[in-house]
């Protein structure tokens, strides 16, 4: 009975270290699983984006051989026009090619720090590369052919000229407008106003038996200021009534520390909506 016990116990431990074994081999199995996918979302993401930088490369491509088909439709014209669509489509095929020479810079960094070894697109790029030096060649073409156009780029210059005049003009023109305008703005912003004892107003008809600006006072006594910017008036008096209408919500008097009176604007809109003139009568 007791050799029995033993070998129960030595089947266990067995039994235990066997389990423990192949749960280590489970857990090493695991990391290296979770190891490989790792490397290989990190080889997707890379060849996603390789192939986007490569895609656009190509769209490139494809954008510079339809401005070729363009210049070579303008090539059997004659006059300003056709001359003019060949330089913008030469100007074109000229800024996308340095686009693609800069992609293609890109994609060679993008292999080189990537852990994705690939000859078939390391031929691609040189192919690419190929590609562009021949656009190359051929834009030179193109551009020495258009050079030997003089005249028709002459006619070209002159109605360039004429468009600069015209635009000369036209801002010129927007110039005095906005003038005009500026002039009519500050006028719609403009607001007069005086303050004076009684004798002084009465002597430049502001004042006329009770009445505020009747008939032929005299506008040159009032001083004009932007509502937008004078919000306070200082009164130089301890005594002030203002004469003219106003709302009193949109403004203050307060004295300063001379207790004087100071007429403080709070809503110059609201204020100045009744009467652009303001008079007060102070002592």
């Amino acid at each position: 009975m007791r050799k029995l016990s033993i070998i129960v116990a030595l089947f266990a431990v067995i039994l235990s270290s066997c389990n423990e074994k192949q749960q280590k081999v489970d857990n090493e199995l695991e990391r290296q699983r979770d190891s490989l996918n790792q490397i290989i979302a990190q080889k997707d993401s890379e060849i996603d984006d390789l192939m986007a930088t490569f895609n656009d490369i190509e769209q490139g491509f494809r954008e510079i051989n339809q401005a070729q088909e363009r210049v070579s439709l303008a090539r059997k014209g004659e006059g300003a026009n056709d001359t003019e669509r060949l330089r913008e489509n030469i100007e074109f095929i000229q800024t996308t090619m340095k686009q693609n020479y800069e992609l293609i810079n890109k994609l060679r960094q993008q292999l080189r720090e990537s852990s994705f070894k690939g000859e078939q697109l390391k031929k691609a790029i040189d192919n690419l590369t190929a590609q562009l030096e021949e656009k190359d060649r051929q834009l030179g073409e193109m551009r020495a052919e258009l050079e030997a156009k003089d005249i028709h780029i002459s006619e070209l210059d002159q109605k360039i000229e004429g468009l600069n005049t015209n635009v000369s003009q036209l801002t010129e023109q927007n110039a005095l407008k906005t003038e005009t305008i500026n002039k009519q703005d500050k006028e719609l912003n403009s607001a007069w106003f005086v303050f004076g004892t009684k004798k002084e107003l009465k002597e430049q008809n502001i004042l006329v038996r009770g009445d505020v600006l009747r008939q032929n006072f005299n506008h040159d006594y009032f001083t004009k200021i932007d509502i937008r910017v004078d919000k306070e008036i200082k009164l130089y008096s301890r005594s002030a009534k203002i004469l003219t209408v106003h709302p009193q919500s949109s403004y203050t008097l307060q004295r300063d520390v001379n207790k004087q009176y100071v007429l403080r604007i709070n809503n110059p809109q609201q204020f100045w909506s009744t009467s652009k003139y303001l008079v007060v009568l102070v002592k």
